[in-house]
């Protein structure tokens, strides 16, 4: 059991970033990014191509390879985080921000979006820019963590202590993220438009600006988590949508445009991934634990259809 625990909070912790991001400019544009899970397959595999080209020069050769690994792979997040932070600011800028003004219509906004995606998604398998084969990371740290006489059971526990620091370094960034919507000027500027953009902008707060920023940003947590995610698993460039849709589950499950909420609802599916299977396997209906997930879901909407905080965040 403190396996499965274990795993659900891992997987939690990842997808909850997944969602700040696109509940952060949902909540400032009340549009839908479709190609939010592009966002994180791109900056997965920015981060791999940077890592490899760092690896090519040999900066860290004279460490350690734990050592040198663990440097490398900081600076690929690093110009991954900021790499997306660009895309995303581009995106908001001549796409987004166009569409709106020029355009009264919801369904504007929504059309751009599934089209950034198709983009994305015709444009990462080509073969001068990532190709078509999947790829993933060496793991940054050898061994494992394991206790021999966990809470539950008498079984021991083990987890890779490559999924131990990336874990560690996810929950840095939703902590890192949550203090700067909190205390920071601009984050506070942000909480304020996503709650009456007329009030804020009566403030003094530019709208432009700090849009253009919330998209920024939540293109960088997408891309970050990608970069992390890729260390320990294979990503391939036509993943995307398949993030997206888990992307809009957890927004939906937490309530659109809640902070709290997109983190809330990241550990239930997190967790739901996990448990759900475990209880099926005795039975053999392992393979129906998705469509168990997406039914419980649906039951829980048509109770609760704002999500577990549906009030308006700020």
């Amino acid at each position: 059991m403190e396996q499965v625990i274990a795993n659900g909070l891992f997987s939690g912790t990842q997808y909850a970033l997944i969602a700040l991001g696109l509940t952060l400019i949902f909540g400032l544009m009340n549009v839908l990014n479709f190609a939010h899970g592009q966002m994180f397959v791109l900056g997965a595999l920015f981060a791999y191509t940077i890592f490899n080209h760092i690896v090519e020069l040999g900066w860290f050769l004279g460490m350690t390879p734990w050592l040198g690994n663990i440097l490398t792979f900081m600076v690929a997040l690093v110009c991954s985080l900021v790499f997306l932070a660009f895309v995303g600011a581009l995106f908001e800028r001549f796409l987004f921000r166009t569409v709106i003004k020029r355009s009264s219509r919801d369904e504007s906004t929504m059309l751009l979006a599934a089209a950034t995606a198709f983009l994305l998604d015709s444009l990462l398998p080509m073969k001068h820019v990532f190709g078509e084969l999947s790829h993933s990371l060496p793991a940054l740290v050898e061994g494992s963590l394991t206790i021999e006489q966990p809470w539950f059971s008498d079984s021991p526990f083990s987890m890779p202590l490559a999924k131990v620091f990336i874990f560690s370094l996810a929950l840095f960034l939703i902590a890192g993220f949550m203090a700067f919507m909190q205390y920071t000027k601009p984050g506070r500027a942000m909480r304020a438009l996503a709650q009456d953009k007329i009030a804020a902008q009566l403030m003094g707060v530019h709208v432009d600006r700090f849009t253009m920023l919330g998209f920024a940003l939540g293109a960088m947590l997408a891309g970050g988590i990608g970069a992390l995610m890729i260390t320990i698993t294979n990503i391939g460039p036509t993943a995307g949508s398949s993030f997206s849709i888990k992307a809009f589950i957890m927004v939906m499950i937490g309530g659109a445009g809640v902070v709290g909420g997109a983190i809330a609802g990241g550990f239930v599916l997190g967790m739901m991934e996990s448990i759900v299977p475990t209880l099926l396997a005795p039975y053999d209906l392992a393979n129906l634990s998705d469509l168990i997930i997406f039914a419980a879901l649906m039951i829980f909407l048509s109770f609760r259809p704002q999500g577990l905080m549906g009030k308006p965040w700020g």
